[in-house]
């Protein structure tokens, strides 16, 4: 006996499916749109939330602690500190600049003047002076506006130099070091190699005159008061240099000396990425959500438009199920297209904001190889609801209408 009931495979189904979408490409666009935009507006801010995450990742490892003091734990008057302090250091891994500095102590007749002969009472400030190491001041990271720093040479014969902050420098009138300008200390005359105008610490360099320690020792030979090691450290180093540094200056008694970490900043980091990713995930949900009801109402107005159509199939033996298929496999047909439009655009979006910031694009592969199933599932779940509608309508209904 012959079976008579009324069959489609899926072939079929693609085939028609197709040509519905085809047949119409401006409707199919439109009806598109919404899922375009849904899908766009998810890869784009899931990428800008990756995105986003490596560049305050980046961004806390640029500012990441990278500076370390190490000073005397138990301050008796003396220095504790081997006149090698540099040499000692540098040596260790991940130690950029290393040195020893201290303000020297002024009884008030250390205030420096621009002529031996100039009043102590026409500088309006006191002017601050600090012996310090080249390593030390290296360490400041600091950017000259005239002129060099002092270096190993000056440091081991104790020349009679000076390098000046900005501040100081104007309160003193040397605004050039190629005329060779000297200042005075206690009637000793040195000269400006240099001049400071900013640092990355330790801003009170410039407000200083900097000579070097072995030329304070010679000439002024005060008590050190404050005498500490600056290190300027490789980012991630600071807490390997502070274990390291006390048994390194003073291997016979470390316990003398204490070293300064400032905290890694990761906890804050984190919790800064993790606020920005939920952030940008829950603008995701949002547009993927108005991409799904935008093509849910699409659909199911192109359905109603289909009505005639739905009914003739129907009349001529079309079941249910068969128009409930098509129609969903339209939608996810529409909705693969839109994915795969959708994450395109997205990309080269992503691709255009961090370009124009200076980040680095970074974006999540399985984001991109799975945003077009993501277009497929919100058509496949947008087209639903309008194909059992439409599959529930009695032909005659349909046709009369």
């Amino acid at each position: 006996m012959t079976d008579l009931r009324s069959k489609m495979r899926w072939s079929d189904t693609a085939i028609e499916a197709t040509a519905a979408i085809t047949r119409r490409p401006a409707r199919t666009l439109l009806t598109a749109l919404g899922t375009i935009l849904g899908v766009a507006a998810f890869v784009t801010t899931t990428g800008l939330a990756a995105t986003a995450s490596a560049q305050v990742s980046s961004s806390f490892d640029a500012l990441k602690a990278t500076e370390v003091r190490v000073q005397d734990a138990n301050p008796d008057g003396t220095n504790p500190f081997p006149d090698d302090v540099e040499a000692r250091l540098e040596k260790l891994n991940g130690i950029n600049h290393a040195g020893l500095r201290y303000p020297v102590a002024d009884n008030g007749e250390l205030q420096p003047r621009n002529t031996a002969s100039r009043p102590l009472g026409t500088i309006t400030q006191p002017i601050p002076i600090i012996a310090a190491t080249p390593g030390a001041i290296l360490a400041s990271q600091p950017v000259l506006s005239d002129g060099t720093l002092y270096d190993d040479f000056h440091q081991r014969r104790g020349e009679d130099v000076a390098v000046l902050g900005r501040v100081a420098a104007d309160q003193l009138g040397v605004t050039r070091v190629d005329n060779q300008p000297a200042v005075f200390i206690a009637n000793t005359s040195y000269t400006v190699v240099g001049i400071i105008d900013d640092v990355q610490r330790n801003p009170d360099l410039l407000l200083s005159i900097i000579i070097p320690t072995t030329t304070e020792h010679r000439n002024l030979n005060t008590t050190p008061n404050g005498v500490e090691v600056l290190i300027d450290t490789q980012p991630g180093a600071a807490a390997l240099a502070g274990r390291q540094a006390p048994l390194a200056l003073r291997p016979q008694d470390p316990e003398r000396l204490t070293s300064l970490v400032p905290p890694d900043p990761t906890t804050l980091r984190n919790n800064v990425e993790s606020d920005v990713t939920s952030l940008y995930y829950a603008l995701a949900a949002l547009s993927l959500l108005v991409g799904t009801i935008a093509i849910a109402n699409a659909t199911l107005l192109n359905t109603i438009e289909r009505r005639p159509e739905i009914g003739l199939r129907r009349a001529l033996g079309a079941k249910r199920s068969h128009i409930t298929r098509q129609i969903i496999l339209e939608a996810a047909a529409t909705g693969t297209i839109a994915g795969i439009i959708g994450t395109a655009t997205a990309t080269l979006v992503v691709a255009a904001v961090a370009a124009s910031r200076g980040w680095t694009t970074t974006i999540d592969p399985i984001i991109v190889l799975t945003a077009p199933l993501i277009g497929l599932a919100t058509g496949a779940i947008a087209g639903t609801l309008p194909a059992l509608r439409a599959a529930r309508v009695a032909p005659a209904t349909t046709l009369r209408g």
